[in-house]
């Protein structure tokens, strides 16, 4: 038999009168984010990157004085990239009253788009995750605020169509990680496949992504394609560009999704030479010189610390910024809505919803996020490998908006 115990009502007042006194008076209550992660699991070369960049940017925010005089506090949760626990992280942050959650991972965007909805919570899933939430008015919480992987599938044909001119009779080949994300993209490219007249052929690599030479030995010496379009994570794009040297198939026919196109993915594969000529696409500025990354070096030095050695992957730390402060530009913006009173999940929702021309002193070109397009505008860059570091190749773009358009009302549809 259990036995219950149960505090007098005169002690629960006694603490709770404690815990109020040990507040100021009109002190301003700290603002919860849920950040979900992988530091630990199969794509922890871009978590262990992108996450504490997210922290260092709040951090910044919060040596500032907060939002409003309100401190921002982020709770970071691993999830080694499984389901299961990030379902579990999410009931910890509603329970703590979060405003908004960072999540991570398509499969685990999936799993929480309906739970974020019914609770209210915007949820950030920048450059991954369901690309139909681009659509507010269907997906009202959750932002991709980055191109989705349907804009970063028509950026990618674009691309490969400026390097080989008539798409006509070309053969592209679409080597992608066997998971949601990885097949997200497919219903486009095979839409452009039938516009452009290219013969597209697929070829998965089950997850961790670690084995892959069959797959490129087919790419190169059977289906001898034309151009490959690759979606790999984690540490897949490292063994894609070892696997495509050893079968003799030239890099600079190979243009990667966001999350192939890091330093740490180049390194992987043996450093700048060994994955020279190998495209990449960005969907923020790459390198150290903006001002937003000066003030976080400028952060750590004075408090007499020397910057992490995080900030040198710029490709997934920059990231991480961005998805931090365009996070904390909801909040100021809901705080501003609000007169500083205190804020929910739907205040922050609105607040995303106002983000107009936001730039980051560069980081990006000006996105803006309204209650029908929550993807801020799907702008990419392509880089290059080229002379022992990343070197841009274009300016910022998006292509075939109509193509996306039609997808985005076939998908309200069914």
């Amino acid at each position: 038999m259990s036995r219950q115990s149960f505090v007098p009502l005169a002690l629960v007042a006694a603490i709770v009168l404690i815990v109020a006194s040990a507040i100021p008076i009109g002190a301003a209550q700290d603002i919860v984010i849920g950040l979900q992660c992988d530091r630990t699991g199969p794509t922890q070369v871009v978590g262990v990157v992108l996450c504490p960049a997210y922290h260092d940017y709040v951090d910044l925010v919060n040596n500032k004085g907060g939002v409003a005089g309100h401190m921002i506090r982020v709770d970071e949760i691993d999830h080694e990239y499984k389901v299961p626990p990030a379902v579990e992280a999410y009931e910890r942050y509603k329970s703590e009253g979060a405003v908004v959650v960072g999540l991570y991972g398509t499969p685990q965007t999936y799993a929480l788009t309906e739970k974020l909805t019914e609770d209210r919570i915007p949820g950030t899933s920048p450059g991954f995750g369901r690309a139909d939430a681009a659509d507010g008015t269907r997906y009202p919480y959750i932002f991709p605020i980055a191109a989705t992987y349907w804009s970063q599938a028509t950026a990618a044909v674009q691309f490969v169509k400026g390097q080989l001119g008539d798409l006509r009779g070309k053969k592209i080949a679409y080597l992608f990680y066997d998971n949601p994300a990885g097949r997200e993209p497919m219903p486009i490219l095979e839409d452009l496949a039938k516009r452009e007249g290219f013969t597209l052929k697929t070829f998965a690599v089950p997850p961790p992504g670690l084995e892959m030479g069959a797959q490129t030995l087919d790419i190169a010496r059977r289906f001898r394609a034309d151009f490959v379009i690759a979606h790999l994570f984690g540490r897949s794009p490292s063994v894609s560009i070892k696997e495509f040297d050893r079968v003799s198939y030239p890099l600079n026919k190979v243009v990667s999704f966001v999350w192939g196109s890091a330093e740490a993915d180049i390194l992987a594969a043996g450093g700048y030479g060994a994955a020279k000529g190998y495209y990449t696409m960005q969907f923020a500025g790459v390198g150290s010189d903006f001002p937003v990354l000066q003030e976080i070096r400028a952060m750590y030095r004075k408090a007499g610390k020397e910057p992490p050695a995080a900030m040198a992957s710029t490709v997934y730390y920059n990231r991480g910024v961005l998805q931090a402060a365009l996070a904390v530009e909801a909040i100021r913006n809901a705080l501003q809505a609000k007169s500083g009173a205190a804020i929910t999940g739907e205040d922050v929702r609105k607040g995303f919803e106002h983000i107009k021309d936001f730039t980051l002193g560069g980081l990006v070109p000006p996105l803006a996020i309204t209650p029908e397009n929550h993807e801020g505008g799907g702008w990419v860059q392509i880089w290059q490998v080229k002379d022992g570091k990343l070197v841009r190749v274009t300016d910022w773009f998006k292509a075939y908006p109509e193509v996306i358009a039609q997808h985005l009302k076939g998908s309200h549809a069914s």
